[in-house]
């Protein structure tokens, strides 16, 4: 088979880029990028097409292929994949061939062929195997959200097997732990950030003066609203305003992440989701900016990641509530907003501790050090 062919003698290239990250076009890897070139590495990201949220990705092959070739864009990856990386960083669906029919299933037969290691982390809907999943408020969002994912539980299931066993590196966290049976490094979640992209606006006295002034506002950004909970949110404050209070809900949906950026600088507090059990870009992009976040955290979860020496016991400093309680949640932080600037700081202090580029480029500098992947000097 030509592929297998041209696998093999690009082994024996001089590769120029360390590392490669895609052909998800997930922000993740834009953030990831950042944070292997801080400890040195050469990095470049690449996708098949975008979504709304960014394009900000070094090869877009939807750029190179247009809309009649777009059925070739998963070999141009490959391709480019194979002469220009040492190092591949992908999620459990796979390199650019996990995206065609057929060849998925070679793929990391091909990589080892070509001499190109593999770090694999998961992002979700790549590790959903919901017969695996503990959370019933998730498996029952998922049903509601994508009830087509059932007819898709036999591949995840084999991509996770697939590439537990061949890949160099397994990340895991996040809830992802669930769906896992075997990692080589433990994060809370990879998600890193850039903290001097992501910051407070203005001065902390004037941004107090002006959560004096304005009408309650909280922010909820939904890609799902059933998997973020979106109802519970809205069914809460339209509630609480019922009783008397004045809060605005803000929804967006669809929106770029530079216009994300300008509106949690504007609100009191930013609702994540109810439902899944852990925080993921959105809340850290919030918190960052010192927003207190509301989200369902599950309580097993938190206790594994202290028990397994990660974070501190109360270190998290998320507003945690539940669709039982988010109501009562977000009523003690209006009464109590003098409570949020605090909450915010710790909230910032913890991103920056355990989600910036410069914490997660450390992390990936010794994942890269124990695959034999060293920058040049």
């Amino acid at each position: 088979m030509p592929i297998i062919i041209v696998s093999f003698l690009s082994r024996f290239l001089g590769r120029p880029i360390d590392i490669g990250l895609g052909p998800e076009p997930l922000i993740n890897n834009v953030y990831h990028k950042k944070a292997l070139e801080l400890v040195g590495y050469s990095a470049q990201t690449f996708v098949n097409q975008v979504y709304f949220i960014t394009d900000d990705f070094d090869i877009r092959a939807d750029l190179v292929l247009k809309r009649p070739f777009r059925l070739l864009r998963n070999y141009y990856l490959f391709i480019l994949s194979i002469i220009e990386y040492k190092c591949l960083y992908i999620y459990f669906n796979g390199g650019p061939l996990g995206f065609t029919h057929i060849l998925w299933r070679i793929e990391p037969f091909v990589y080892k062929l070509a001499n190109i290691k593999i770090v694999v982390m998961p992002y979700g809907g790549d590790i959903d195997e919901m017969s695996r999943a503990k959370n019933l408020l998730f498996k029952n969002a998922m049903s509601r959200d994508y009830p087509t994912h059932r007819f898709r539980r036999k591949r995840i299931e084999t991509q996770i097997d697939m590439w537990t066993k061949h890949a160099d590196h397994i990340i895991g966290g996040c809830d992802w732990v669930d769906y896992l049976y075997h990692w080589d490094t433990l994060m809370l979640a990879h998600f890193s950030i850039d903290t001097d992209s992501w910051k407070p606006a203005g001065k902390i006295d004037d941004r107090l003066e002006l959560d004096k002034k304005n009408q309650f506002r909280i922010l909820h950004a939904p890609n799902h609203r059933y998997i973020k909970g979106t109802k519970h949110f809205i069914d809460a404050v339209h509630s609480l305003n019922e009783e008397g209070f004045s809060i605005e809900l803000v929804i967006l949906e669809k929106v770029p992440n530079h216009e994300i950026k300008k509106i949690i600088s504007s609100v009191n507090l930013v609702a994540d989701q109810l439902i899944v059990g852990w925080y993921a870009m959105f809340a850290l992009e919030a918190m960052a900016m010192e927003k207190p976040v509301l989200c369902y955290i599950r309580e097993d979860l938190e206790k594994f990641y202290i028990s397994s020496g990660l974070i501190s016991d109360n270190e998290l400093p998320i507003i945690k509530c539940s669709p039982l309680t988010v109501k009562e949640t977000i009523k003690n932080m209006v009464l109590n907003r003098g409570k949020l600037a605090e909450i915010g700081k710790r909230s910032r202090e913890y991103v920056v501790k355990y989600h910036s580029i410069e914490s997660v480029g450390k992390i990936f500098r010794d994942i890269n050090h124990s695959i034999g992947i060293r920058p040049k000097e």
